[in-house]
């Protein structure tokens, strides 16, 4: 699908009057794909009892990637029968013996960084700095960090002892398919637990070469396995029987799917789902700065991340100032092949996601809101959506109120703080929020009453792993990071 029949007229970038031409500079180490992968199933490569395989395209220009075995029902019980059998023996293994086992694959990870990187860049769409800078390095860092608590459960709650749950099955979505693995699979090995994962259809190649780590880390056949496929696989790996906890991450409607699944049956979950978080901007905020955190918020990723920042609350008396500077930081963003070092924003995941962010962008347009969208010349081939900012919003649109999952921007205007919050908060989501201030008590009085997991003060998209993230309302419950995200793998006694 041609992206000129998608897109506005292709231009130069016209940035302070001056036409700039940049030289490409592509990423060219080598990802280190194969052709086909098959399952990874108590250590070894397993071949789908179904033999079927689907194939993995590369949303950078629609190309074949990959053909990857679509696990069934048989395929997934192998996976639990084997996550099962080795669990005694790893529950039982020193803190101090698994704590090692981590350590080795986070440095491993970081000895092949640039490979995943480019694996990931390919596969997601995302642009190579952020694979290279932001993925990898994080994914690395919560198993550094989970390694360290692996010998020190006992101190994590005093009075109380850590006991691991069993085997987790867990399910992992397609915009942060490696970091989402660490977030997941660190703390329930550094707690005892065996694990079976799945990743996200679309990109699962992260995932399957991320267990050729674990094969040269050495860990014992069957603490990891990885099982591919779309959602009836999603389904068995949520209903099978030995799970004794699931860990979900992706949409609002499969995250209540999954909830009426489990109940009554005893199972742990906790689920962290979509967002339509709100980014803050009050009269007294350094208004550079918070133009940056603006960017960072909603275009990270091209969008694709569930705590984006896609509602833009400003102050009335800067609204004016704000956009003025926000427009003319939109045309310096590069949109484009994000194989390219100088791309700001990638590929659009796929196809379907790319419709679906279009058919949101036009029922604003429709509904009366001012669409502004920064002249980019965008690649022939592949899915790629120009940053959008929309104003003249109002609550009622569906733009204000339907996670996008996209580089659109919605923006609305308050006057007082209460304003601010009842606006912030009229949303059935709750799992980030950002606060641009330099009134350090207007930042806390903020922080407290907005009904969100997670509240950024004069920044935004901060992760770290000693850091608890997720969310309240429709955007999920319990956290994943830091010691509260260390205990959701654990049973205390």
């Amino acid at each position: 699908m041609s992206a000129k029949s998608r897109t506005r007229t292709p231009a130069r970038e016209l940035l302070f009057g001056n036409l700039w031409e940049y030289d490409p500079a592509p990423e060219t180490s080598s990802p280190q794909l194969q052709d086909r992968y098959t399952l990874f199933i108590n250590g070894k490569w397993t071949a789908p009892r179904t033999k079927k395989f689907f194939t993995s395209l590369s949303p950078r220009d629609g190309k074949p990637l990959a053909d990857i075995a679509l696990a069934g029902a048989a395929d997934v019980n192998a996976a639990y029968q084997a996550a099962t059998s080795a669990f005694p023996a790893w529950s039982k293994l020193p803190g101090a013996e698994r704590g090692k086992y981590l350590y080795r694959i986070a440095r491993l990870l970081q000895d092949r960084a640039r490979e995943f990187a480019v694996a990931e860049t390919l596969d997601g769409g995302k642009p190579i700095k952020e694979s290279r800078d932001f993925d990898v390095p994080m994914a690395a860092a919560h198993f550094f960090y989970h390694a360290g608590w692996a010998d020190k459960l006992d101190c994590a709650m005093p009075g109380k002892t850590l006991a691991p749950l069993g085997v987790v099955g867990q399910i992992i979505p397609w915009n942060f398919p490696l970091l989402m693995l660490a977030w997941k699979l660190a703390p329930a090995l550094a707690c005892g637990n065996t694990v079976v994962l799945k990743p996200a259809e679309t990109t699962s190649i992260t995932c399957l070469k991320f267990a050729t780590i674990l094969q040269e880390a050495g860990l014992p056949p069957g603490v990891v396995n990885f099982v591919t496929g779309a959602g009836e696989t999603g389904a068995a790996v949520v209903n099978h029987p030995l799970a004794k906890k699931i860990a979900f991450t992706g949409s609002t409607a499969v995250g209540k799917g999954i909830q009426r699944a489990l109940a009554g049956t005893g199972k742990k979950l906790t689920l962290e789902l979509g967002g339509k978080a709100a980014n803050i901007i009050f009269e007294d905020a350094a208004i550079d700065q918070a133009v940056e955190g603006i960017v960072n918020g909603i275009f990270f990723n091209q969008g694709h991340v569930c705590c984006a920042g896609s509602r833009l609350l400003v102050q009335e008396s800067i609204a004016s100032a704000v956009m003025q500077k926000l427009k003319i930081r939109l045309r310096s963003l590069r949109v484009g092949d994000p194989m390219d070092k100088n791309t700001d924003i990638g590929a659009i995941h796929s196809l379907k996601q790319w419709e679906k962010i279009d058919e949101l962008v036009k029922a604003g347009v429709a509904e009366g809101a001012e669409l502004y969208q920064p002249p980019c010349a965008l690649p022939e081939d592949g899915y790629y959506y120009a940053p959008s900012i929309f104003t003249n919003v109002s609550l009622s649109h569906r733009i204000a109120r339907e996670e996008i999952f996209g580089p659109v921007l919605s923006v609305l205007t308050f006057r007082t703080p209460e304003e601010a919050v009842e606006k912030a908060n009229n949303t059935p989501y709750g799992l980030s929020a950002g606060v641009w201030t330099d009134k350090g008590s207007l930042a806390m009085k903020m922080a407290a009453e907005l009904k969100a997991g997670v509240v950024w003060a004069n920044t935004y998209n901060k992760f770290d792993p000693t850091s608890p993230f997720g969310g309240f309302k429709e955007s999920g419950f319990g956290r994943e990071g830091g010691k509260q995200g260390l205990l959701e793998y654990a049973e205390l006694i």
